[in-house]
């Protein structure tokens, strides 16, 4: 009997410690890089990416990107990932972030409004983040399956996840349309709302005032902002025939080199990231200039992406599924990586 109780103690320690080691490895999710992965598994120490690297050498992709369907080994947990929130459940317009931080947003909705600042890598850079239409204009829209899709709503989720990506990296993030009570949305289906200010305040119906005012907000905040490097991003959703399908496509302002050299960093990250995950479709986004007025009105370099075409039953997938809008985000942020540190490449 004795010997049975022994046996039993050591199948118990022997299964206790099997289902511990499954538990150090995940998959990662569509779109998600290495912190973000770290993040979600709660590895935000400062060593933990570094460790991912070594325990993980061979399995990984270009520029150490996650390959889909790998199963990968975590680094272990560490008691100094348990970290403080910061000021109080600070709501200030704009958060400037320090590696290794918990950070509070409220903006992002109480489900996602703490974050963690996983790296610098952005450190220095300042975005100023525009999402189209908003208030009394909901912008283009579409339908499915009794549902209507609001371009401003699925602008704003998307454009909200790319501020919380870009603010884990280490910059500095101005949301210049902003909705108090809708944050980060996991649903399929967004509810629309005429809620949206600019910084607070109502946005104008006339197209040109409208366009006016977050072009003014931009250029004000942009003047005070100490950081070299200023993008202006403006994020929208196409309209076209139910038929024409559409990639992501670009746009910059005319004889704007460096707004053409982002856009074109952009594409070609898109590109890459289809490649990998999508390797028989193919991307067919572009890059063009266009006068449009919020490009050519404010003095940050600035990007115009129009994410896909709402009346299209294939390219609902990307604004309907939350995987999806937060792949977009993931990949933009990966895009405005690469072109931070090309710029400080030429220095």
């Amino acid at each position: 009997m004795k010997y049975i109780r022994v046996i039993v103690l050591f199948l118990t320690i022997f299964s206790g410690i099997a289902l511990y080691a499954q538990k150090e490895k995940d998959t990662p999710r569509n779109g998600e890089g290495i912190y973000m992965f770290l993040r979600r598994n709660k590895r935000v120490d400062a060593d933990h990416y570094k460790q991912f690297l070594e325990l993980n050498k061979g399995k990984l992709g270009k520029n150490n990107s996650l390959l889909n369907g790998v199963s990968y080994t975590l680094p272990p947990l560490t008691k100094k990932g348990d970290l403080l929130s910061d000021e109080k459940g600070n709501t200030s317009d704009s958060l400037k972030n320090y590696a290794g931080k918990k950070k509070k947003f409220k903006l992002f909705g109480a489900k996602y409004e703490d974050y963690i600042v996983a790296s610098d890598r952005l450190k220095g850079a300042c975005f100023f983040l525009s999402s189209g239409h908003g208030g009394p204009d909901s912008g283009a829209i579409g339908k499915v399956d009794g549902h209507t899709l609001h371009e401003d709503e699925y602008a704003y989720d998307i454009t909200l996840r790319l501020a919380r990506r870009l603010m884990e990296e280490g910059a500095t993030v101005y949301m210049i349309i902003q909705d108090a009570k809708d944050g980060i949305r996991d649903d399929r289906y967004l509810a629309n709302s005429d809620r949206e200010t600019c910084m607070g305040e109502a946005i104008p119906l006339n197209q040109v005032k409208r366009l006016k005012q977050r072009s003014d907000k931009i250029n004000s905040l942009s003047k005070k902002a100490k950081e070299k490097y200023k993008r202006s991003v403006f994020i929208h959703v196409d309209s076209r025939s139910k038929k024409q399908q559409l990639d992501v496509f670009f746009y910059h302002a005319e004889k704007n080199e460096e707004g053409k050299k982002l856009a074109n960093t952009m594409k070609d990250t898109f590109n890459d990231h289809y490649n990998k995950h999508q390797p028989n479709r193919g991307f067919t986004g572009t890059v063009t200039s266009r006068s449009l007025y919020v490009l050519n009105n404010t003095t940050p370099i600035g990007i115009f992406a129009e994410l896909g075409n709402i009346q299209n039953t294939f390219d609902q997938r990307r604004f309907l599924v939350p995987d999806n809008r937060q792949a977009l985000a993931n990949w933009m942020c990966r895009g405005f990586i690469k072109d931070y540190e090309d710029s400080k490449k030429k220095k």
